[in-house]
């Protein structure tokens, strides 16, 4: 479930602190970031947290998102709050290796509050 950035970049952490007062905060709940561009090349990001009881979305009145399962190559960020920069240059290494989706999305997968796993999933 997710609430998507009315800007990218700068809306980005306004639409985590959205997301972050809707769902309540569990051990075992994963937070993302999903991007992609649209059409005309602009790019859409979505703010999001996995479902972690069924008709959670609904009741809290999100839209859903499901990142396609395969196979993804991965960087990860250590200490990312103190580089938020690392987060854009490491995607653009991903999206530049070959053999990606080219239907798939930039995925940040927030694994603690110190490390982010930016992954780019590969073709079939």
């Amino acid at each position: 479930m997710y609430i998507e950035a009315d800007s990218y970049p700068a809306g980005v952490l306004k639409a985590h602190q959205q997301l972050h007062g809707l769902v309540k905060r569990t051990e075992n709940r994963k937070y993302f970031g999903i991007s992609f561009p649209d059409r005309s090349g602009f790019i859409i990001y979505k703010a999001a947290a996995e479902e972690i009881t069924d008709g959670e979305a609904i009741q809290l009145e999100l839209n859903t998102f499901v990142i396609k399962k395969g196979n993804y190559i991965s960087i990860d960020i250590p200490d990312f709050m103190e580089n938020i920069e690392a987060i854009g240059v490491s995607f653009q290494k991903l999206i530049s290796f070959p053999g990606i989706d080219p239907n798939g999305a930039c995925i940040e997968w927030y694994l603690d509050d110190n490390l982010v796993k930016c992954m780019v999933r590969l073709a079939d």
